[in-house]
């Protein structure tokens, strides 16, 4: 059992810990700090958790084998340093860091103390995400044309003044840091790594700043996408991928239906019915307990977390030239 404390108890925070508390032979939260640990007295009490009063004090203690940092992205590279040094290993919340340099010095810090280093991209795990990346990488779809994919929800319209999401500093690009980097990391792990982005950011219904965001895509292969992101919107997702041979997408605010429509033969295909679509349902299946679960055996195993750094970092450069090109009003070029 892998004896874990959570860092940061806001309410992602205490998402995390409900997915495998008690639930869950692999991985146990025994131990927790916040900023405001009077509002998580209860939450702690309530889940056999014991609250402390800093991040130093879950760096000493001994019977902590892992960290799960739900904290302020501009803190999150020098907590997986702090963390890595003292032999912890982590799982961290996306976005992984705001910018390419501290990525880079945290994935060297953990390489370095040799521990497991995680980021929270659940959505690769999905089965239903899992299909769709087999068929494009299968060549089922044929050449591919293009990649869309989007993430909505409406957690801009009740986040209060107070909150540190609504600091532009730590989240900025509107829509980026919240939803955004899931799809850049699944627009990576389908299609390939991408060279040049162009954003635009923009305040819609939400009362603290942009919260609706779209971004051009070019990628390296060729290939274009868009990823559209609202924190200000309807709950929804949706990914899909147009090929010379059909058409594949993964539907709804749960990821649980994949669907294939082969293209229509023929000149005339434009014409032609359209096939029956192929579809695969996987209800119910619990992506953010599956995450920590890896998280866990990984490092039983002494392996890497199923999420390559060198595709997190890849993102973080993206992440990167997006909030440039949002700033600038004009294309970036992704730096490596």
């Amino acid at each position: 059992m892998l004896r874990t404390a959570m860092v940061g108890l806001g309410s992602w925070g205490q998402t995390l810990v409900r997915s495998v508390q008690g639930k869950s032979d692999a991985l146990l939260f025994t131990a927790a700090c916040t900023r405001t640990p009077q509002k998580a007295e209860g939450f702690c009490r309530d889940n056999g958790i014991r609250l402390v009063g800093s991040f130093d004090d879950i760096l000493e203690d001994r019977a902590v084998d892992a960290v799960v940092l739900a904290t302020p992205n501009s803190q999150h590279a020098g907590q997986i340093a702090q963390a890595a040094r003292r032999g912890k290993h982590v799982f961290v919340e996306k976005p992984f860091t705001l910018d390419s340099a501290s990525a880079r010095s945290a994935i060297d810090a953990a390489a370095a103390a040799g521990v497991v280093l995680a980021v929270g991209f659940n959505r690769r795990l999905h089965p239903s995400m899992r299909e769709l990346r087999r068929r494009v990488k299968s060549g089922a779809l044929g050449i591919i044309g293009s990649i869309i994919a989007e993430l909505t929800a409406t957690t801009a319209l009740y986040r209060p003044s107070e909150s540190w999401r609504v600091d532009p500093a730590e989240e900025p690009a509107g829509a980026m840091a919240g939803t955004g980097v899931h799809l850049v990391d699944s627009m990576i792990d389908i299609i390939g790594r991408i060279r040049e982005v162009h954003c635009i950011a923009e305040q819609r219904a939400g009362p603290h700043g942009a919260d609706t965001t779209s971004l051009l895509v070019r990628f390296e292969s060729g290939v274009t996408g868009l990823a559209f992101c609202s924190i200000a919107a309807a709950r929804n997702y949706r990914v899909a991928v147009y090929g010379s041979k059909g058409f594949a997408e993964v539907v709804g605010p749960a990821m649980d239906t994949f669907r294939f429509i082969p293209a229509a033969e023929g000149r005339a295909s434009h014409l032609a019915k359209i096939p029956d679509a192929e579809e695969i349902a996987t209800p119910g299946f619990q992506s953010i307990a599956e995450e920590l679960t890896q998280f866990a055996a990984c490092i039983r195993a002494g392996r890497a977390y199923l999420v390559p750094l060198d595709d997190v970092l890849h993102g973080v450069c993206v992440f990167e030239a997006a909030v440039e090109s949002a700033r600038a009003q004009r294309p970036v070029a992704v730096r490596a």
